[in-house]
């Protein structure tokens, strides 16, 4: 997909250079250096165990307008990102057009969502509120890490990381949302587009 994009937008865009491709928000900033970047095109799973929202914390220091690409449609994922200031999210199941349309948005200012994920903004998502040390061990644990490994990680006890998921669970317990396992946890923290 993304040999694709690249040709589709050196096609489209004949001036355009492209600064980095690849799977590293670390080498992607380096690569850029001080160099002027017009847009940046994140995919949200680049599966390197970071959140989401870590992610594009970073690439938002590069001071240049988001475009995420994502298999994600969850509304929760979709708004947390929009709110965020990203200026385009598009599908992978968007066509090439579609891409070019959403990354022309972005260097524009404007906003854009690919039709398969237009009705999603308009969904209301309460969300389950989790502080940000309760999120931060969903996600490591829920990731495969063991409680002493995320305690380590964490700078915290192992009994206070087992505190933090304990207070999860009961949040989603009282959103009717039970986690009793660890598979569950992870479902959770994908839906909520933090893995």
């Amino acid at each position: 997909m993304r040999d694709m994009l690249e040709a589709r937008l050196v096609s489209h865009l004949r001036d355009m250079k492209i600064v980095y491709s690849g799977g590293s928000i670390a080498q992607a900033r380096a690569a850029a250096g001080h160099e002027s970047v017009s847009c940046v095109v994140l995919d949200l799973d680049l599966g390197d165990g970071v959140a989401f929202t870590e992610n594009l914390t970073a690439v938002e220091a590069m001071n240049a307008p988001v475009v995420v690409v994502s298999a994600s449609a969850s509304p929760k994922v979709v708004q947390s990102a929009m709110s965020r200031g990203v200026k385009a999210y598009v599908s992978k199941n968007s066509t090439a057009d579609e891409f070019l349309r959403a990354i022309d948005a972005a260097m524009r200012n404007a906003a854009y969502v690919s039709t398969d994920l237009a009705g999603i903004l308009a969904t209301k998502v309460e969300g389950v509120k989790l502080s940000q040390q309760e999120q931060r061990a969903l996600i490591l644990y829920s990731s495969g890490m063991k409680i002493d490994a995320v305690a380590r990680k964490m700078e915290v006890s192992p009994g206070t990381v087992k505190e933090y998921i304990k207070r999860v669970r009961a949040k989603y317990s009282a959103a009717g949302i039970p986690l009793p396992t660890k598979v569950e946890l992870y479902r959770a923290a994908q839906e909520e587009g933090l893995v």
